[in-house]
């Protein structure tokens, strides 16, 4: 079926909060109008859930950061256990980006924060082996590989991971509708969520894009044709991937 004029595009993510966003640029050079609408969150587990694993947060000396949402969740979990970081507490973060978000929640000069230079684990090489005696927790997602748990394995460290969050489904107030001629996905979970919400949906003449194989292959699962993908050779954004597409869609609908 042959795809519509694309005029409005629903963006499965939410909106920037910079304006200097690409997507921004190319809605003013096709004239078009983005709707930004997370299809899912991210949860914290409840105090009941995180109790079921049996881990007492006081037992540890140190603390591995993957990602800032792991550092919400943990000190949110922590207030809610009204448990009080100690001072001589250790952070490590897989980057300096983590690592600066801590200053959300502690005083980031009395602390001893480390970080990856490189943005992996494996930049925390060197911290770790200095600091080997330790007893670390690592946050997790309930969805996660275990390529951090493997490398602190590797290290010999000795550490317990703990599931605190999951990402789930966004659901739409009772009555309401989309509104697009595309649609944006970015995670396999998103398309589950549109059936979620929408069970009866038929994409007809509407165009999918997603970013990640995993994504693409849940789109093509659910039997929906996947107009847009991203990355490509050459194309690695979502943003030139879908300016691509839009010119090729605008010439074919003038």
């Amino acid at each position: 079926m042959k795809v519509r004029k694309v005029k409005k595009i629903l963006i499965s993510q939410p909106q920037p909060s910079s304006g200097k966003s690409p997507y921004f640029e190319i809605a003013e050079k096709y004239n078009l109008e983005l709707q930004f609408r997370p299809f899912i969150k991210v949860e914290r587990l409840s105090v009941k859930e995180f109790r079921h694993q049996r881990i007492n947060i006081a037992d540890f000396t140190a603390i591995v950061f993957t990602a800032r949402t792991a550092i919400d969740k943990f000190f949110s979990l922590c207030e809610e256990l009204r448990i009080v970081m100690p001072e001589a507490m250790k952070y490590f973060c897989v980057s300096e980006t983590v690592a600066l978000y801590l200053q959300k929640y502690i005083v980031y000069r009395k602390r001893k924060i480390f970080f990856s230079q490189t943005g992996k684990i494996d930049g925390l090489s060197s911290a770790l082996s200095k600091h080997s005696k330790e007893k670390f927790l690592l946050p997790v997602p309930e969805d996660h590989n275990e390529e951090v748990a493997n490398f602190l394995k590797s290290k010999k460290i000795d550490f317990t991971q703990s599931v605190m969050y999951r990402t789930v489904s966004n659901d739409f107030e009772d009555g309401e509708k989309l509104d697009a001629d595309m649609f944006i996905f970015f995670s396999p979970l998103g398309v589950l969520s549109l059936f979620k919400n929408f069970p009866d949906f038929k994409q007809e003449d509407i165009a999918i894009g997603c970013f990640g194989s995993a994504t693409a292959k849940a789109v093509e699962d659910a039997n929906l044709r996947l107009d847009c993908v991203a990355p490509q050779p050459g194309i690695p954004s979502m943003s030139a991937s879908l300016e691509l597409f839009l010119e090729e869609n605008h010439k074919q609908t003038d």
